[in-house]
C-alpha cells in the first residue's frame, strides 16, 4: 500500500472530507487530492500533522508498519475486557452474599452491606473503565461509541434488575428495594456523561 493509499484509507475511516483534513494541514484540497493519488507526497513539515491529526506513528504513514498499534490495542481490549469481567463478578458475589446471609443466616443487613460495597466497587471500576479507555480510543467512530455505551448500559441495566429481584424476594422489602432503580438511572447518566465526554474532547481536538 503507497502512502497515498494509506492516506486516503486514513481519511476515510475518520469520516472527513479533503477540504476538512486540507483546511486542518493549511493545504489546498487539490494537494491533499494529489497526495491521495500517489501524484505528490506530503512535505516533511506536514508529516508530524498529519501523524498527530489520524493519531498514528510516522513509521505507520510512511511503511505501514502497525505492529507497535496493534499491539497497544489488543492490550487495551484485552485490559478492558478483564476490568468489565471483575465488576461482573463483584455483582454476582454481592448477590449471592445477600442470598447466603439472608436464607441460612437470617442476617440480610450483612448480606445487603456486602452487597452494596462489592456494587459500588464494581461500578467505580466501571466507570474508571469507562474513562480510561474511552481517552484510549478517541479516535474511533462515533457509531462505535455508541454501539459501545449501549452494550455497557445494557450489561449494568441487567445486572441491577437482577440485583433487585433478587434482594426484593430474599427480603420482601419491596418498598424499600424500588431505590435501586434510582441508583441506576445516576449510574446510567455517569456511563452516558463518559461516552459523551469522549466526543467533546475529539471535538477539542479537532478546533
Amino acid at each position: 500500500m503507497t502512502i497515498g493509499e494509506r492516506l486516503l484509507k486514513l481519511r476515510k475511516e475518520k469520516n472527513i472530507s479533503q477540504e476538512e483534513l486540507a483546511n486542518e494541514l493549511d493545504v489546498s484540497r487539490q494537494t491533499i487530492s494529489k497526495w491521495e493519488t500517489d501524484q505528490s507526497q506530503p512535505d516533511f513539515d506536514k508529516i508530524i500533522p498529519l501523524c498527530e491529526f489520524f493519531g498514528i506513528t510516522s513509521d505507520e504513514l510512511l511503511t505501514g508498519n502497525t505492529n507497535i498499534k496493534e499491539a497497544k490495542e489488543i492490550n487495551v481490549k484485552s485490559n478492558y475486557a478483564r476490568n468489565i469481567a471483575i465488576a461482573v463478578m463483584m455483582y454476582i458475589f454481592g448477590v449471592i452474599s445477600i442470598i447466603l446471609f439472608a436464607a441460612q443466616f437470617d442476617l440480610p443487613i450483612v448480606g445487603l452491606s456486602i452487597l452494596l460495597s462489592l456494587s459500588a466497587l464494581a461500578t467505580g471500576l466501571l466507570v474508571y473503565n469507562g474513562i480510561y479507555y474511552s481517552r484510549e480510543s478517541r479516535e474511533e467512530k462515533v457509531t462505535k461509541k455508541n454501539n459501545i455505551c449501549k452494550q455497557v448500559i445494557g450489561i449494568v441495566d441487567a445486572i441491577f434488575v437482577t440485583v433487585y429481584l433478587i434482594i426484593s424476594f430474599a427480603t420482601m422489602a419491596w418498598h424499600i428495594t424500588w431505590i435501586i432503580f434510582l441508583i441506576l438511572g445516576v449510574v446510567d447518566e455517569i456511563i452516558k456523561l463518559i461516552f459523551n465526554l469522549k466526543e467533546v474532547d475529539k471535538e477539542d481536538n479537532n478546533e
